[in-house]
């Protein structure tokens, strides 16, 4: 069995982000896979050096717009791209890595947008998504990790009564997870800190919320429930500056 270390971080734009200590960052964590999303390029607008590390990209064709890279010390069996169903694999959104032991799905889950005009949208994606993993699941166990946009539980944002019909956490996307979790997944970071409050990933710019930590905790890494007791550690990295959000740590065995 490996003892291994999985890094997710949304970069709201990895070229705005290197300019603001990204690869110092990348060197401290030191992760075996390194998960990001929003990264708002194509390979080609820019040039990591990351010895040791292989690359994978997937990105949108709209030109800077969201998309989501895999760096890994482990070499994948295979890479794939997007969940195969063009609706949703227009937008660079989903990376899926298969390793001996696991899958290793990247994800920058769609935002239901401020009107949630996307909302019916992100219900279409989620059902495929889960059926996605529970697909993969039935082949070997699955590490799930991205922005899922989505605060699941009144715990996971600062202001939960004023945010109840706002993206992100509606009924709707709530309800989603719940329904993915209750499937046989494990969100890895409460079933490690089941009562821990204030504890967030990503804080609007607005107000100084970052500084009051006035947040939402919408980045996950969600487990198959079958490799619970494989779990070692799960932790979030409120200090590490660079986005919007921050990176986001899971430990595991396998």
């Amino acid at each position: 069995m490996k003892n291994l270390k999985y890094i997710s971080w949304n970069v709201n734009g990895l070229r705005a982000c290197v300019k603001k200590g990204f690869m110092d960052s990348f060197k401290a964590l030191n992760a075996d896979c390194f998960c990001l999303q929003e990264t708002k390029l194509q390979p080609e607008q820019i040039s990591l050096e990351l010895p040791g590390y292989f690359q994978y990209w997937n990105s949108a064709i709209k030109k800077g717009y969201s998309g989501t890279a895999l760096f890994t010390k482990i070499e994948p069996l295979q890479v794939t791209y997007g969940l195969g169903i063009k609706e949703h694999d227009q937008e660079g959104r989903l990376i899926t890595a298969e390793f001996d032991s696991h899958y290793l799905v990247v994800c920058y889950t769609p935002n239901s947008k401020r009107e949630l005009e996307r909302l019916d949208y992100r219900m279409i994606w989620e059902d495929d998504l889960r059926a996605y993993l529970l697909a993969l699941d039935a082949k070997k166990p699955v590490i799930y990790c991205g922005d899922l946009n989505v605060a699941h539980q009144e715990i996971d944002l600062a202001n939960p009564k004023t945010n109840h019909h706002s993206a992100g956490f509606t009924n709707e996307e709530r309800g989603k997870m719940s329904n993915l979790l209750s499937s046989g997944f494990t969100d890895t970071f409460r079933y490690m800190h089941p009562d821990e409050k204030d504890a967030y990933s990503w804080w609007s710019y607005f107000a100084k919320s970052r500084e009051r930590n006035i947040g939402w905790r919408i980045d996950y890494f969600i487990t198959s429930s079958s490799i619970n007791q494989n779990i070692t550690g799960a932790t979030i990295h409120p200090q590490i500056m660079g986005s919007d959000h921050c990176p986001v740590e899971l430990n595991f065995c396998l």
